[in-house]
């Protein structure tokens, strides 16, 4: 009779485990047979995002054509919930069983899937995952006053500011865990009361609403964006903005991955000029999932092949370097491998570099990180005070930087994606020797602006000045 129940226990486990609901990306073989053009490409992308791509004399493929539409129903036919669909990857994220994903991976034109399994944490029980993720962005924050003179004048972003270049015109599109109560801080009141908020989505929850999660992209986005006079100034506080949830604060696996692409594709199709993304990936929940060091060759993870498809489609992409530097990883995480990327460390407020800040990989023959900022004792909005905080990461230090390109750009608006990035390298304290620690260091706006040919254009600020107002 005991082996009657162990029997029967083990077959009520393995049907449950069957008709389980789970979450599978999968890739499709082709778009043979696409209803989608090359010559009408407004079926799928907006009029800015076509406009950034003719401006920079970039052709339009069938790589930009989403998937199949009859690959898609073909998949709900057989009871598949299709939840989101990549052009870039040709693929769509899908919700089914187990019974299920198997007819689904036996259809002609399914190529695979993305890992072994549930993408979320495949391979590993519910109950294994780790529920402590208060340091997950490596950020450490006390309550208290400060000013952003320092991280701005850094970047020489106060003279950008003086010479008219506050991001007017430009649109920034920031990906990150959430934007706790960022329509209610008076620093970015500006931003939501002049509608430059052009729209918000949430990918973990599949809504609208970012305003109720975490905290951290309203931190991340108060670096560019607030604008409180004495107290913090961001570095493109005139530009317009595209928040994207695409980052779950509580855990980490390879769908928040999945979740990146899906925004940046989303923020490329709005017509975004430059992507914030504060997030990195290299270890998992479930270490089954996990990369390797050897992985982080710009060519592997997920995210990263997402943003350079973004680079390549004349988006500015800006993401944090990683906080491993003081962990056994200490590396960079992925997206920051991408080859067209710019990779961000960061320093403290003397210019050096701040120990926690992920460095290069001794193999790699690329330089990265690319870039520097600050990164510590960054002031930044608390949405839990209301007020400010001082705060530290790679984090803070990307979209400060960020804001800065985005207002360099602004003041030269024929140049390419890749040119402003050579721009800003070339202007960096370390751009004679580059090196694996901060790449070419911290760029400078009057730097950046002389070697474009725009130096006439541009006042300096003298160091006893504050930042103008607006």
């Amino acid at each position: 009779m005991g082996k009657l129940i162990v029997a029967l226990a083990f077959w009520l486990f393995s049907e449950a485990a069957l008709h389980a609901q789970n979450k599978y990306l999968v890739y499709f073989k082709d778009k043979v047979g696409s209803p989608y053009t090359v010559s009408n490409p407004t079926q799928y992308l907006s009029n800015r995002a076509i406009q950034r791509r003719q401006k920079q004399g970039i052709g339009i493929t069938e790589r930009e054509f989403p998937p199949n539409p009859s690959y898609l129903q073909s998949l709900r036919d057989l009871g598949v919930k299709v939840l989101y669909k990549t052009r870039w990857l040709n693929g769509a994220l899908i919700e089914t069983d187990a019974a299920t994903l198997t007819q689904v991976l036996g259809l002609s034109f399914v190529k695979g899937m993305e890992g072994g399994g549930d993408i979320r944490n495949a391979r590993i029980a519910v109950e294994q995952l780790s529920d402590n993720k208060a340091d997950k962005f490596g950020t450490n924050s006390t309550d208290g006053y400060g000013f952003s003179l320092n991280q701005v004048q850094m970047l020489c972003a106060d003279s950008m500011h003086l010479a008219g270049f506050r991001g007017e015109g430009m649109l920034i599109g920031v990906l990150d865990s959430g934007f706790l109560k960022a329509n209610q801080h008076s620093s970015l009141q500006a931003v939501f009361s002049e509608s430059r908020v052009v729209g918000t989505y949430d990918f973990v929850q599949n809504h609208t609403n970012v305003y109720d999660d975490d905290k951290h992209g309203t931190n991340v986005l108060s670096c560019m964006a607030a604008n409180t006079a004495d107290t913090l100034i961001g570095t493109a506080y005139k530009a317009s903005y595209l928040l994207l949830r695409t980052e779950d604060a509580l855990s980490e696996s390879k769908i928040e991955e999945a979740y990146w692409v899906f925004g940046a594709e989303y923020a490329d199709s709005v017509g975004v000029d430059v992507i914030n993304s504060s997030l990195g990936y290299s270890e998992f929940d479930n270490p089954a999932q996990n990369y390797t060091p050897a992985q982080m060759n710009g060519d592997i993870a997920l995210c990263t092949r997402a943003a350079d498809f973004a680079a390549a489609a004349g988006i500015l992409v800006v993401v944090s370097a990683g906080n491993q530097g003081n962990d056994p990883w200490q590396y960079i995480t992925a997206p920051s491998d991408a080859d067209s990327v710019l990779a961000i460390a960061a320093v403290t407020p003397a210019e050096t570099k701040a120990s926690f800040s992920s460095v290069g990989y001794p193999s790699d023959t690329r330089i990265k990180p690319d870039l520097a900022a600050q990164g510590t004792q960054v002031v930044v909005a608390d949405p839990n005070s209301g007020k400010f905080s001082f705060s530290a990461g790679t984090s803070f230090a990307a979209p400060l930087l960020a804001g800065m390109a985005a207002g360099f750009w602004q003041a030269n608006p024929s140049l390419t994606n890749m040119q402003v990035i050579d721009y800003l390298k070339r202007s960096a304290t370390q751009a004679n020797a580059p090196d694996k620690l901060l790449g070419y260091g911290i760029p400078n706006f009057k730097i950046a602006q002389a070697l474009a040919g725009q130096c006439a254009n541009v006042r300096c600020v003298p160091a006893s000045v504050t930042v103008v107002k607006p």
